[in-house]
């Protein structure tokens, strides 16, 4: 039995959510989402609750049930309160700015990279930061590590581009091995 999957997904008042066999459809103030799930899970809306149960005992219905109740509580945190990812830039030179849907990385390389944001996404930048904003959890986080796979950090002197909560292990340079 899934632990996750056993538990109703709640419905806040101010999004909306449509069900049609396993398509599910969620509009709220941050914008719309839909999603076709597998055959394998029943969902039904009780009220203002989303109950997601498996079609059958059989080991596919039993591992889509949890994913499932994931996915559309996900949904609905999206278009509530929306997703957001944040990476820091360390090193000498680098700049990054949004013009539009276009954000304008310089990492240090000799031009600039200039990375169109799908749409449903958005970015700011505050001084070495930049905050990755959208309804979509999956989108949000593939541009996040898209933008972050521009200048992976390196080990060294830790310059690159990083989550803001990921820690780098720092190794000691040529001359840390000499005594």
């Amino acid at each position: 039995m899934s632990r996750i999957g056993k538990q109703p997904v709640v419905v806040p008042e101010k999004v909306d959510v449509k069900i049609d066999g396993t398509f599910v459809s969620v509009k709220g103030p941050n914008g719309q989402l839909e999603y076709k799930f597998n055959e394998s899970v029943k969902i039904e809306k009780n009220n203002n609750e989303i109950v997601v149960t498996p079609v059958d005992e059989s080991k596919n219905s039993r591992s889509n049930w949890g994913t499932a109740r994931t996915l559309i509580s996900n949904m609905i945190t999206g278009v509530s309160t929306g997703f957001t990812k944040v990476l820091e830039f360390n090193g000498v030179g680098y700049k990054a700015a949004v013009a539009g849907n276009v954000i304008t990385l310089n990492l240090g390389y000799s031009h600039p990279i200039d990375f169109t944001l799908p749409v449903g996404v958005t970015a700011k930048v505050n001084k070495n930061q930049i905050e990755v904003v959208g309804a979509d959890k999956e989108l949000v986080g593939f541009v996040a590590a898209k933008i972050r796979s521009f200048r992976e950090p390196e080990p060294y002197k830790g310059k690159g581009v990083k989550y803001l909560e990921e820690r780098i292990i720092r190794k000691a340079g040529k001359s840390g091995g000499k005594k």
